[in-house]
């Protein structure tokens, strides 16, 4: 019996070795043929801090980089009583609902939170704001500008080396370069400025010029002339947060510099990267639809609503207006 035991513990414990060599030889298998982990990324380049990677803003500055409530649209119009929180939905974005509400904000401006207009810059401000659809470049998929690329809803990715940084936007794949070492600037203005770089410490500050007058700051109307000087400043708080400050200079529109400011995160979902936001294609019918001979779109019926739409083509010198982006 006790033999017969013995022998039984015997035969258990050569089986289990022999599973345990088959494991680990599995385990040693497996693991010799799991792909390798990706290299880290390099705290800094050339002895400078690394802003290489994918970033994105989390906040409300491209609707208005001032403090504001929530809106019932970007759009709206006299409700039934006469007073600024009454105001519904204009006939172009009633449809929308919700999705075309305009989320309330606490403000990216630094200081007293207001941007400093002279006083016919503000009314035309103003006047911007209620002609937002026909207006603002982002609705046309115009090129964004600096700063407004850097706080609209999608990621960009920022490549750095030692004399060159290459800011990639999504929206409307479009792109800039900041030079760290001397170049000669653009023949002619541009939508997205000329960068030019320096390192003040582990900080690093951008100065943009050369930039023509058609961007816009926001959705809010928020613009500026060809006058406008940006001056950026890059720090990073952590390794996946960057904080970006901008001081903002137009003699021609505002009356004194001023700034705004805000954390830039870094998109650490894995295999993340820079997807294409090809916008033009998408505003063909938008932006030209009212050429055609025969409209495309012009009913749409749902369940509770039908909308009849009718293009207008602006006349004389509007007509480029509408499609140069200056109003």
């Amino acid at each position: 019996m006790r033999r017969r035991f013995s022998g039984s513990m015997i035969t258990v414990a050569i089986a289990a070795a022999a599973v345990g060599a088959i494991v680990s030889m599995s385990i040693s298998r497996t693991s010799a043929q799991a792909p390798a982990a990706p290299a880290a990324r390099p705290a800094r380049v050339g002895g400078k801090p690394n802003f290489s990677g994918i970033w994105e803003a989390n906040n409300e500055a491209n609707w208005d980089l001032q403090a504001h409530a929530a809106l019932p649209a970007a759009v709206t119009q006299p409700g039934v009583y006469p007073y600024p929180y009454a105001r519904v939905p204009a006939a172009p974005v009633l449809a929308l609902g919700a999705a075309g509400a305009v989320p309330g904000s606490l403000g990216v401006v630094q200081g007293d939170g207001q941007i400093p207009y002279k006083p016919e810059a503000l009314l035309m401000k103003k006047d911007n704001a209620e002609h937002w659809i026909d207006r603002d470049p982002e609705l046309k998929c115009y090129l964004p500008g600096i700063p407004r690329a850097m706080y609209m809803p999608y990621p960009f990715q920022i490549t750095q080396g030692t004399n060159k940084i290459h800011m990639a936007y999504e929206f409307s794949n479009t792109a800039r370069t900041i030079h760290l070492d001397k170049v000669a600037g653009p023949p002619d203005d541009t939508w997205m400025g000329h960068s030019v770089g320096h390192w003040d410490g582990d900080t690093l500050v951008v100065d943009v010029t050369n930039f023509n007058d058609r961007s816009w700051f926001d959705r809010a109307g928020n613009f500026h002339s060809d006058a406008l000087h940006l001056t950026e400043r890059f720090t990073l708080m952590s390794p996946d947060i960057i904080r970006y400050e901008v001081t903002i200079e137009d003699p021609k529109v505002f009356t004194q510099p001023w700034r705004i400011a805000m954390p830039l995160y870094r998109r650490v979902e894995p295999n993340m990267q820079l997807l294409e936001f090809r916008c033009n294609e998408f505003v063909e019918e938008f932006m030209y639809g009212g050429l055609r001979k025969q409209p495309l779109v012009k009913h749409w019926e749902g369940e509770t609503m039908a909308v009849d739409i009718t293009r207008k083509v602006p006349s004389g010198d509007k007509f480029y207006e509408w499609y140069g982006g200056k109003q």
